[in-house]
């Protein structure tokens, strides 16, 4: 059993979806940055600082000014303004992967194209060819 767990860690499909997942949650760490670092306080400051936290609805009876407050008091909560906020942090990441991979696509396009071998040029007749040419022309020309 030992000797067959060895032969399914080490195919090449286990390793290259391990190298995948590790890339992939690096690569997410970056993602996040970006768009809670930059992309984020540029659309803030671009929509006058438009943040949707304090965005909720209280099951039952009560008025909170803030959702942490309402929390505290132990009111029952649909927190659509995070949820919102959810979505718009998702769509923004898509987008960003969205651009990413156009832009590796495009890379990767160029480069095969660079690496495609022009086009051989039409070959022309083969010296046999052309010498039976020249001997029915002579001999055309014969008689």
């Amino acid at each position: 059993m030992l000797e067959e767990f060895k032969k399914f860690a080490l195919k090449g499909n286990v390793m290259d979806m391990a190298v995948g997942i590790i890339i992939g949650a690096a690569f997410t760490t970056i993602v996040k940055s970006l768009v809670t670092d930059i992309i984020t306080p540029i659309i803030g400051y671009i929509s006058g600082g438009v943040d949707f936290t304090n965005v909720f609805t209280v099951l039952g009876e009560g008025d909170f000014a803030t959702l942490a407050a309402a929390q505290e008091a132990g009111a029952a909560t649909i927190n659509w303004g995070i949820f919102l906020n959810a979505v718009f942090a998702f769509l923004i990441v898509a987008w960003v992967l969205f651009l990413v991979v156009r832009t590796m696509n495009k890379a990767k396009e160029a480069m095969e194209k660079k690496e495609e071998p022009a086009p051989e040029a039409p070959k022309g007749p083969t010296q046999e060819e052309l010498l039976s040419d020249i001997r029915d022309l002579l001999k055309a020309q014969q008689g």
